[in-house]
């Protein structure tokens, strides 16, 4: 799954600037278009105003201060899409904010990476820095929108004799790769799964994230302040490792078609055409909370993108409007982006506020 999605020269991601959209393999957020970069602006911009102690000051009141600075990182960046809405809409709703943001986008491919000012246009005065390693350490915030879904994966299942692990082999004969059960090649697979009282029971096929967990705490220790929103498809770990997803979750994109488990194939539509395919497995929250949590980070909140945003809903200039707008309507749908899409914010030497983003409702589906 590493190879095939970063490899330099043949990964899926590596090749190219822009995988998602219209003309792409799968559909995000930021495509539906620069509605949820402002909504995300109006978050961010409440989370700076918290950590100067500003949070009741309105943003029209704000005075700027050159030495002010808000650390803005985006993980999982790509062309910079998402930061050039988010920049755009402060740019306009709240200049101050705007002036205090430093933008470091992290992306691993070249590609994307080049095309970043391309994207940033106008707002690329913010960008302080572009490469494929997170800050060595910053104070503000971190976003990232489907990053973890797309983080290599072990998948394991569980047999009567324990828990095997499936490998990927090369088979000469048929020119191809496929999949084979073996050992696990760490006991940290067993001890994810034990640290979680969860039982798999025979015939089970999980996937577990333990590149999710390393950077995660990463993370957490490179935040010295400020607060993380972690937003991708997953669920809570009782609800991942469970007989809904006893074949696991294990998928790829293609042109917008998606190749679920095929837990009796032993070359599986995630081993077919690799380079070519999106790979993605749903992500464990509680992990990933856990993970945070050990590392001195706060929950502030988990929910779905749908309450999330209907939250912030009430800054916009014209929320009436908003609320018609299809855009709007295509980020909270039901059985969509707004209730497969969940949100967790993670904070650092800021306590517990009451966010905007969480002023509707704080409700998981």
């Amino acid at each position: 799954m590493d190879l095939a999605l970063y490899d330099s020269e043949h990964g899926y991601y590596a090749r190219a600037v822009r995988r998602s959209g219209r003309t792409g393999d799968f559909f995000t957020s930021v495509d539906v278009g620069p509605l949820f970069g402002a909504l995300l602006a109006a978050q961010l911009a409440e989370m700076a105003a918290i950590l100067r102690g500003e949070s009741q000051v309105p943003a029209e009141s704000r005075i700027p201060n050159p030495e002010s600075r808000f650390d803005l990182v985006e993980a999982g960046a790509g062309n910079g899409r998402l930061s050039a809405d988010i920049l755009r809409a402060a740019r306009e709703v709240d200049p101050a904010f705007y002036d205090a943001i430093r933008l470091h986008l992290v992306e691993a491919s070249g590609a994307a990476r080049a095309a970043q000012a391309g994207t940033l246009g106008d707002a690329g005065d913010r960008l302080a820095s572009s490469g494929p390693q997170l800050p060595a350490a910053f104070e503000g915030a971190l976003i990232a929108n489907e990053l973890l879904d797309a983080m290599p994966v072990h998948q394991v299942v569980m047999r009567e004799g324990g828990l095997k692990e499936v490998y990927v082999i090369g088979d000469p004969e048929r020119v191809a790769l496929r999949a084979l059960e073996g050992p696990p090649s760490t006991p940290a697979l067993q001890d994810y799964l034990d640290r979680l009282g969860i039982t798999l029971e025979p015939g089970w096929r999980v996937e577990i994230n333990l590149r999710a967990v390393e950077w995660v705490r990463g993370v957490a220790r490179r935040l010295r302040r400020g607060f993380i929103i972690l937003i991708d498809y997953g669920h809570e770990a009782r609800e991942l490792y469970s007989p809904a997803h006893a074949e696991g979750t294990l998928t790829t994109f293609a042109g917008h078609r998606s190749a679920g488990p095929e837990s009796g194939a032993d070359t599986p539509a995630w081993l077919q055409q690799p380079g070519e395919r999106d790979i993605t497995a749903h992500v464990d929250f509680t992990s990933v909370r856990d993970a945070a949590e050990a590392e001195g980070l706060t929950t502030i909140a988990f929910l779905d993108q749908t309450y999330f945003l209907m939250g912030l809903l009430p800054v916009l200039a014209d929320p009436q409007s908003a609320l018609r707008n299809p855009q709007f309507k295509t980020l909270i749908v039901p059985g969509g982006l707004g209730s497969t899409h969940k949100v967790l914010i993670l904070g650092k030497g800021v306590g517990t506020p009451a966010l905007l983003g969480c002023s509707f409702r704080v409700r998981v589906t």
